[in-house]
């Protein structure tokens, strides 16, 4: 078992203080968006060895059988197939949307073969893998996940429409025609695909409309709004007459309270709008925008990204074993979540294991056994295990101090 140091990104809509807090550690001052924890080349986490520390992408390179697994390696390659983040949203994240494998694998080739430089703002494919993830609730969550139904869109932006009318503001042609596009009779995903056009292609038509629609929704009284009508006026605080501000209308507005979890396949669109999460995904980087971002937006390559299909929430349903995991498995071969929950009194239980294992505790203390050594984890911290070192133990520690401990463990799917 190697002890993990992981790496913290500092994006601007993170929380200053959730992560901390949840950890136990002392916060940085600034905002802490994203806890890495995993073997991505990006920011890899440092493995302590007995030859010190070493980054756990090149552990993992140098002994890929041992580290991974047979099984995992012929599946995957050599190197770790899952990332795992806590993600700490203070405001909402960028919409967007993740390629297919074989989209990832074609442009990224395409980008390396043109010489756009991997730090390069408007390079789109900064490896060649796909971003298959699932985000699981730590915290009230809030997001956008794929696309709605028609009607329910079309009756969102009519009640636009009548706020407009109601604050004394002519109803624009584009506000018009969406609502037209909407009630056509066209297969769903061509008319969904039309009116997201129409939006984030709209230039100057769709600020305007997102700024005028905003501010006709901020007269309403608080009550007479639902919440999805509520997210355009909050978006357009923190977006003002960005395209993704309407864009949300269109989308599943979905609200996940602690131990919900949704997974999210390539093509899905979707924002993290607040809360804290752990988000679990294939190992990879790869995140094309929509909006509600100041940064690059590749219109064309999103299109082609982009599955127009309206869909029901893809939650994901949690599985309680016979020796007390929680776990959660999404349709992806990368990963699986697991959490245990051991009070101070209680029999040790085993993790699920498949290949190699990622291990956070995020509540009290815990023993982690294996038959090749055993190592204390505290609060906030985080080990990897080598596919070698099985089954791991997880013995409640006195440290804990008598509360339960908590610990989430990540391996790759069975």
């Amino acid at each position: 078992m190697f002890a993990l140091t992981n790496v913290m990104r500092d994006y601007p809509w993170g929380s200053p203080s959730a992560i901390a807090e949840l950890l136990g550690t002392a916060p940085s001052g600034g905002p802490e968006a994203e806890l890495w924890m995993g073997a991505h080349p990006d920011s890899p986490s440092v493995a302590m060895t007995a030859e010190g520390p070493v980054a756990l992408d090149s552990l993992i390179s140098a002994h890929p059988a041992a580290m991974l697994g047979e099984d995992a390696v012929a599946a995957f390659g050599a190197k770790l197939p899952f990332l795992t983040k806590l993600l700490a949203a203070e405001k909402a994240l960028s919409l967007q949307v993740h390629p297919t494998l074989a989209k990832a694998r074609e442009r990224f080739a395409d980008e390396e073969s043109e010489g756009v430089p991997r730090d390069a703002q408007h390079r789109n494919y900064k490896d060649e893998n796909h971003k298959p993830e699932m985000i699981f609730a730590l915290t009230n969550f809030e997001a956008l996940c794929g696309f709605r139904p028609c009607g329910q869109a079309a009756d969102l932006f009519r009640a636009v429409a009548e706020a407009l009318t109601a604050a004394g503001s002519p109803v624009p042609d584009l506000l018009t025609e969406l609502t037209m596009t909407l009630n056509s009779r066209m297969a769903e995903p061509m008319v969904i695909r039309r009116a997201f056009e129409a939006l984030i292609d709209g230039g100057a038509a769709a600020t305007d409309l997102v700024n005028l629609a905003a501010a006709a929704l901020a007269r309403v009284p608080e009550g007479e709004l639902n919440t999805s009508l509520r997210t355009v006026v909050e978006l357009s605080e923190q977006y003002p007459g960005d395209p993704g501000v309407l864009i949300s209308l269109l989308l599943n507005r979905i609200s996940l309270v602690p131990g919900q979890a949704v997974y999210l396949p390539a093509g899905n669109i979707h924002a993290y709008l607040s809360g804290l999460g752990l988000e679990v995904m294939a190992s990879s980087d790869n995140v094309l925008r929509g909006g509600l971002t100041g940064k690059h937006v590749d219109v064309p390559e999103l299109m082609e990204t982009v599955d127009f299909a309206s869909t029901p929430v893809p939650f994901v349903p949690t599985r309680t074993t016979d020796l007390g995991q929680h776990v959660w498995e999404p349709p992806f071969a990368e990963f699986a979540l697991q959490r245990v929950e051991i009070a101070a009194d209680s029999e040790p239980v085993p993790l699920v294991q498949n290949g190699p294992l990622l291990v956070l505790a995020v509540s009290g203390s815990v023993l982690l056994d294996s038959p090749r050594g055993d190592m204390v984890l505290p609060r906030g911290g985080s080990v990897f295990v080598p596919a070698t070192e099985n089954p791991v133990m997880v013995h409640p520690h006195a440290d804990a101090g008598g509360e339960p401990s908590v610990v989430f463990a990540v391996t790759v799917a069975g």
